[in-house]
């Protein structure tokens, strides 16, 4: 990692300890695949409610942008995600009251008969990897009651996404461990709130740009085409929006959908 960790001092401490309000001045917040995508519009808007946000990403170019954009209250972490002892370290040394896991691999798009294992199976050994490094370590070493853990998921782990290879599978494994960690939180009467959420696709991050152009091409459709038929597209700055509805609200679904017409309770 290229950060210098620093302790949370005694204060900060006791306001992550408080249950949830709309307002998140004082406390921290980790947000892993912070540099750039859904992971950006999601740390400006706990920046902007007030939360101190442990940007994580893997290289340190994206990371530094969001701190020069949104100023002293992000940290920047270089580091893997997926890595177990990434959660276990910064769990320990910041104690957030939020942690919002939104790294992921970017599939390779391409038929099925054209995928190799490695190239299938890469958002298992991240995403999937991720959800299960840092769930297990809050059940083992939970965060103040009254913390939110939102875990990314997809809608693709609804419908299915033909040419992403194991992507689909694996971000419904992903929010398949959120409901499992959720359970055991109310099983041990932790107070820690686990919610999966359900993008919808989008070409307003380099993923989803990626996506859309390969799909439109496989229907024939130029991408503005393909677009217009799938309504308004989804935006990080909403995404953000929406995550912090969850991290200062209570709930009572442990998943939700999620396009530009905000969050709704899976069914």
């Amino acid at each position: 990692m290229s950060v210098d960790l620093k302790s949370l001092d005694e204060s900060e401490k006791a306001v992550n300890e408080l249950g949830k309000s709309g307002d998140l001045g004082g406390t921290t917040a980790v947000v892993t695949g912070a540099g750039r995508g859904f992971g950006r519009g999601i740390a400006g808007a706990l920046v902007g409610a007030g939360a101190h946000v442990i940007g994580v990403g893997p290289t340190g170019g994206h990371l530094d942008a969001v701190r020069d954009e949104l100023g002293p209250n992000f940290t920047a972490v270089v580091a893997d995600a997926a890595d177990p002892p990434t959660a276990s370290l910064l769990l320990h040394e910041y104690r957030p009251r939020a942690v919002v896991l939104c790294a992921g691999a970017a599939p390779s798009m391409r038929p099925l008969h054209e995928h190799t294992w490695e190239s299938f199976s890469a958002n298992w050994n991240i995403d999937v990897a991720q959800a299960f490094s840092w769930t297990g370590e809050i059940l083992r070493n939970p965060l103040e009651p009254g913390g939110s853990v939102i875990v990314f998921s997809s809608g693709a782990a609804l419908h299915g996404s033909v040419l992403s290879g194991g992507y689909a599978g694996a971000k419904a494994t992903v929010r398949f461990i959120a409901r499992y960690a959720a359970d055991e939180s109310e099983r041990a009467a932790l107070g820690i709130e686990f919610v999966s959420v359900l993008p919808q696709l989008t070409p307003a991050t380099d993923l989803g740009a990626t996506a859309v152009a390969a799909y439109a091409a496989r229907e024939g459709l130029d991408v503005e085409t393909f677009l217009r038929s799938r309504g308004p597209a989804l935006t990080p700055e909403q995404v953000g929006k929406s995550v912090l509805e969850l991290v200062t609200t209570d709930h009572a679904h442990h998943a939700y959908t999620l396009t530009a017409a905000g969050i709704a309770p899976l069914a």
